[in-house]
């Protein structure tokens, strides 16, 4: 068992090995004696190159224009279907439950022509808004689904408490509602954090100027035609995982909570 788990360790480790030794190497040294020899001169100055003339603080930046205001607005949007469908009986409830769980199903690959097509026609191709507005649509479905869940789990008597008292059904799920379902926001900020700012595919699909692409895309630009730097590309992608790195560790708890969060009636 032990030779076992040591052995996928190490098969495990092996690519963040070579990832770590290259980002410290010169281009020459990889030339002459390959990926996985000793290196025999070790240097820092390819995260600064990277990060200065790599342009990945730019597209560092727009990873963050992108991702902040998508994770905004599909937790609030989400957190307001949940709450209806949760909480409120009205005719086409399940329906429309069912079309948003529906929607979780469908490959995203489908969407691509089609996407693409809208968002030219109404103007917000290559625009921040036309991507900021694909990730809220795109993900609307599962928050939806996460959220109405645990919802569903609040005792429907504090929420009458608090409408005798004379909150209005805003002022209800605002103050209410929300603080009450911390664990389950948490939870999805840290894995929708970690899906939006790791894109790649539709970056390059809804956006064509270098200058609004975000840090995925943007690293694919490093790679020249011919001859492509690898310890640069690699130092660069290292200061790329650092933000989802950074959250992934202080909010682990409720990563991992979100991996099952709502799978349960």
């Amino acid at each position: 068992l032990y030779t076992g788990l040591i052995l996928f360790t190490l098969i495990w480790i092996a690519p963040v090995y070579s990832t770590l030794i290259t980002s410290v190497r010169t281009l020459d040294d990889i030339r002459i004696n390959g990926f996985w020899s000793i290196p025999s001169e070790i240097t820092l100055s390819n995260f600064s190159t990277a990060w200065v003339d790599g342009n990945v603080r730019r597209y560092a930046l727009n990873s963050f224009i992108i991702t902040l205001p998508a994770l905004a607005g599909m937790l609030f949007l989400s957190s307001l279907s949940a709450y209806a469908l949760a909480k409120f009986r009205f005719r086409g409830n399940r329906l429309i439950y069912f079309m948003y769980v529906g929607g979780m199903l469908l490959p995203f690959q489908v969407l691509m022509l089609p996407v693409f097509r809208l968002t030219n026609a109404i103007g917000l191709y290559d625009t921040y808004a036309g991507l900021i507005a694909f990730h809220i649509a795109f993900q609307l479905g599962f928050c939806t689904f996460v959220l109405r869940n645990f919802m569903i789990g609040v005792p429907d008597e504090i929420l009458e408490a608090a409408r005798v008292d004379g909150c209005s059904e805003f002022r209800n799920y605002w103050q209410m509602m929300l603080p009450l379902t911390k664990p389950a926001f948490a939870a999805l900020a840290t894995l929708q954090f970690t899906w939006i700012f790791n894109d790649y595919l539709w970056a390059i699909v809804l956006l064509r100027r270098d200058a609004l692409k975000p840090v995925t895309a943007g690293l694919a630009s490093l790679m020249g035609q011919y001859v492509t730097d690898w310890p640069l590309l690699v130092a660069g992608s290292l200061i790329a995982t650092l933000p989802t790195l950074l959250v992934f560790l202080f909010l682990q708890r409720y990563f991992i909570a979100g991996l099952t969060l709502g799978s349960n009636k």
